[in-house]
């Protein structure tokens, strides 16, 4: 595939609402996983905050009224990323800039207090701005209206691989001619009673209340689920040669992109990870490289029983011996699980391990499970020259995104 520069980067996390304070965080092998209040009585009462989000950098009291808390997770990464691109008004002509912003579940606070407004007053009462804050799309037509984008724009969902599916689309688009620069990525905000409750009813999440920071343990023999988390991410993506010609200080390089489905069960991984080893073996087939010159894989490492293990096997299946020289870890350790939120996040993530020649670790890898018996960074930081990584997001359907990342120098 014709190479994609990565120009601008913003987030928002459970480890800090900055690219620093992430970073930080997770090179010192921090959790941002705790006790949430208002979870307190449901059978999980855990989870990932956001951290260092203060949403009035970027937008006013009314417009804070005006937009669910998804939402503004978008606003603020995205607006943290083009200003971090420097790009300026004119920079391109506002038809070439395209907004690409996904989400799992959309406005899960309004929703929830909207249904509940509905119930205890009535319908009167319900508010007209229900359906403009709850759409999943409205992220990205809100971001667009203040960066006077008028390129290709949409929402996408794919759960667990919807920022993969973002930041895919808006490449292909730039390849295709159809944009110049995109502005893309994936956000979540569900840390709610109901949302939480309707995960945990599926055994979904881990239990372990009384250890928050203990919770998640993707390839642990004791992990017994994930822990939800919100926030996000947003980059900003444009064709190589123009942004060579701007000057633009390259950060990354999409080099290779791969999708798949496993066409199996609704939330179940198929048992061989068979989209899993479609999705990596087409993203290193796209990216022109052998799977040898991979030399870290951010993993999908839910923490879960079946993820970990079967996310374990496709990578032998994938990468064969070297599969057992390769780093890879678990950042949803640290962070949880940001469900639509998450390959945006861990994809920044990846390019900061690149860049800093730094593997995250996994942490409370404690007692591997014999399933899983490749180099998890288990709680230290390594270090690591790599030219080459892959970032990993498995979603519930069975939709898959595999996307290779490169140095600015690959």
């Amino acid at each position: 595939m014709e190479d994609i520069a990565v120009t601008g980067m913003g987030v928002v996390s459970p480890l800090g609402s900055d690219v620093q304070s992430l970073w930080n965080a997770l090179v010192s092998g921090s959790s941002g996983i705790k006790h949430i209040d208002a979870l307190e009585g449901l059978p999980v009462s855990i989870g990932g905050p956001a951290k260092g989000f203060d949403p009035t950098k970027h937008l006013s009291k009314k417009d804070i009224r005006h937009m669910d808390r998804f939402s503004q997770f978008a606003v603020f990464a995205g607006l943290d990323a083009v200003a971090g691109s420097g790009l300026k008004e004119g920079t391109y002509p506002e038809e070439r800039i395209g907004v690409i912003i996904g989400s799992g579940a959309g406005g899960a606070f309004t929703f929830e207090e909207q249904v509940s407004i509905f119930h205890e007053k009535g319908p009167r009462r319900v508010s007209p701005l229900t359906v403009p804050m709850h759409i999943i799309n409205i992220a990205s037509g809100l971001l667009a209206m203040r960066l006077g984008a008028r390129g290709p724009g949409m929402g996408v969902s794919s759960a667990c691989a919807t920022g993969g599916h973002a930041m895919a689309v808006a490449a292909r688009l730039i390849q295709a001619g159809d944009a110049d620069c995109m502005v893309a990525g994936g956000v979540e905000a569900i840390l709610t009673p109901f949302a939480i409750s309707a995960f945990a009813a599926m055994k979904a999440l881990s239990t372990r209340n009384d250890e928050p920071e203990k919770a998640s343990r993707p390839f642990d023999i004791n992990r017994d689920g994930f822990v939800m988390a919100e926030g996000g991410a947003v980059l900003v993506l444009e064709n190589m040669q123009r942004a060579r010609q701007r000057g633009a200080n390259i950060l990354a390089v999409i080099k290779g992109i791969g999708m798949s489905q496993d066409a199996y069960h609704m939330v179940a991984p198929h048992p061989e990870g068979r989209g899993a080893v479609i999705a990596m073996k087409r993203a290193i087939e796209d990216a022109g490289i052998s799977p040898e010159q991979v030399d870290y894989i951010n993993a999908h490492g839910t923490s879960t029983s079946l993820n970990d293990s079967i996310e374990t096997r496709a990578i032998k299946e994938v990468f064969g011996e070297h599969a057992y020289r390769l780093k890879v870890s678990s950042s949803k350790s640290m962070t949880g699980h940001l469900i639509g939120g998450a390959a945006g996040l861990e994809t920044v993530i990846c390019i900061l391990a690149l860049r800093n020649g730094l593997v995250p670790p996994t942490i409370n890898l404690e007692t591997p499970d014999p399933d899983c018996d490749l180099d998890y960074v288990p709680n230290v930081a390594e270090r690591l020259d790599m030219k080459y990584c892959m970032n990993n997001s498995f979603g519930f359907g069975g939709q898959n995104t595999s996307i290779v990342l490169g140095r600015n120098d690959s």
